[in-house]
């Protein structure tokens, strides 16, 4: 079923039967706590003990240590255009056990049923085990990041890079053209980047940090004290 997103457009949902939903969270609750462990530390999405709160808050921390310039990543559409056969790649890297690799991949391939006519999953994760293999395929992209020196807070398949400087935009070239090994997509773009410098030219890009105006410089507003209300809206929104 497709279910309409906030920012316009629609999203693809794939609702398992009651049998493939409690196969898929047993392979999860027991692959969950050998993967977990070993993924970046950046990563705070779909994990056990880590929440938006605390991307919120390693955010801040990033704001108060003067890395004021963000960069939005996004994957577009990424949940539905994962490959499979370079995702059971990485799961076969980690699983020796074929049954549970034959497990998987059926359940990649299954098909769904849109309108009552059924269609081939060629590429996606399936809904229950989507969390755990969306972490095992971007952590490949924490470790790039971390390899560069880069300071970020990803939630799912939501980026966001803290710079304390402006970035010029071949450097920014070089973040959007990253290329995820299991997802065999180019995955990372700038989408709302609020650092997009206007259209006069601006020579003092390569030196260090020269905000020219508003749509150069972080909301701060979203890292200050806010009420129990907006405690409550800030984790969907603001990371």
């Amino acid at each position: 079923m497709e279910i309409p997103k906030p920012a316009g457009g629609t999203r693809n949902l794939g609702i398992p039967c009651a049998i493939d939903r409690v196969i898929q969270q047993a392979i999860l609750q027991r692959l969950q706590p050998l993967w977990d462990p070993t993924f970046s530390e950046h990563s705070y999405g779909f994990r056990p003990g880590r929440s938006a709160h605390q991307a919120v808050a390693q955010a801040q921390a990033y704001v108060i240590e003067g890395h004021h310039f963000v960069v939005d990543l996004d994957l577009a559409k990424f949940f539905d255009r994962v490959h499979h056969d370079r995702l059971m790649a990485a799961v076969a890297a980690r699983i020796s056990d074929r049954r549970v690799l034959r497990v998987i991949r059926a359940y990649l391939t299954a098909g769904v049923l849109n309108g009552g006519l059924f269609e081939e999953s060629r590429e996606g994760v399936p809904q229950v085990l989507s969390p755990l293999l969306s972490n095992l395929v971007l952590d490949e992209l924490d470790r790039e990041l971390e390899r560069r020196g880069h300071r970020f807070v990803r939630y799912a398949d939501d980026v966001r890079h803290f710079t304390g400087r402006w970035i010029p935009f071949t450097e920014r070239r070089g973040l959007e053209e990253t290329t995820l090994g299991p997802t065999a997509y180019p995955a990372v773009k700038a989408k709302g980047d609020r650092s997009m410098p206007s259209k006069r030219e601006r020579p003092e890009d390569a030196d260090g940090r020269v905000p020219q105006g508003p749509r150069d410089k972080v909301r701060t507003a979203l890292f200050e004290p806010q009420s129990p209300g907006m405690q409550a809206y800030i984790p969907r929104h603001s990371v």
